[in-house]
């Protein structure tokens, strides 16, 4: 489904550089279609992402519906809009929100 594409693409789009730049975990709890627990790990060697919990334990959790989180992907909403329209619900560190979206 559209929620695993995304992932997809987020796990090839991952490098060391981000990693290094980054260091943070996401977790998001996704409501609906393809929902559940995914992450995208942007600290551990390498970088990954994917269906579950983390490896380690996530610096930002976020809960929103699988169809604003694809949207936010493909850039038909910005993440603080999602935030500020109160889709959305992010624990943790937001100067890390700011540097996922750099990445995207």
């Amino acid at each position: 489904g559209p929620v695993a594409e995304t992932f997809r693409v987020i796990q090839g789009a991952v490098t060391e550089e981000y990693v290094r730049s980054t260091q943070g975990v996401f977790q998001f709890e996704l409501s609906g279609d393809g929902g559940g627990t995914w992450y995208i790990d942007l600290k551990t060697k390498g970088g990954s992402a994917g269906f579950g919990k983390p490896p380690v334990t996530a610096d930002v959790v976020m809960s929103m519906s699988s169809a604003d989180f694809v949207k936010m992907f493909t850039d038909k909403l910005k993440l603080f809009m999602a935030f500020m329209l109160g889709n959305s619900c992010i624990k943790g560190d937001i100067m890390l929100i700011l540097s996922l979206e750099k990445m995207l």
